[in-house]
């Protein structure tokens, strides 16, 4: 199963979190935790790795819609987004809303893993656009 939606950047890092914080934005979603996980590692264990920074993005409208439907849902919120070196260039990735329906198994989702997957899928095109 493909959890995720990825695009690759050619632009350095600290850029990249720039504009993918503000093509989020766009679309309705605020970033509401932010792990480094390279600093992470760096600080806890000792260990080197490249950049890697997973960012908790959530549309409010859409977590409320999706907790109006289960409660529980929240275990799935909010949506993550990667952004990581490889191989010279930078990732984008987005988890793919779809999850939560097949998780679930609640058609009732559909409607806002639709909405959510689209504004996801608007902000990684005006990355690459």
């Amino acid at each position: 199963m493909d959890y995720g939606i990825p695009v690759t950047l050619d632009l350095p890092f600290p850029d990249a979190v720039g504009r993918v914080r503000a093509a989020l934005a766009e679309q309705g979603f605020g970033v509401l935790t932010e792990i480094d996980v390279r600093a992470t590692m760096q600080a806890k264990l000792g260990e080197e790795m490249e950049d890697y920074l997973i960012l908790g993005a959530c549309n409010p409208a859409l977590a409320h819609r999706a907790l109006q439907t289960d409660r529980r849902i929240g275990l799935l919120l909010p949506c993550n987004v990667v952004v990581r070196a490889a191989d010279g260039r930078i990732v984008v990735e987005v988890m793919d809303p779809q999850l939560m329906v097949s998780i679930t198994e609640q058609p009732a989702l559909e409607s806002v893993a639709d909405e959510a997957a689209a504004r996801l899928r608007a902000a990684l095109d005006t990355l690459t656009g």
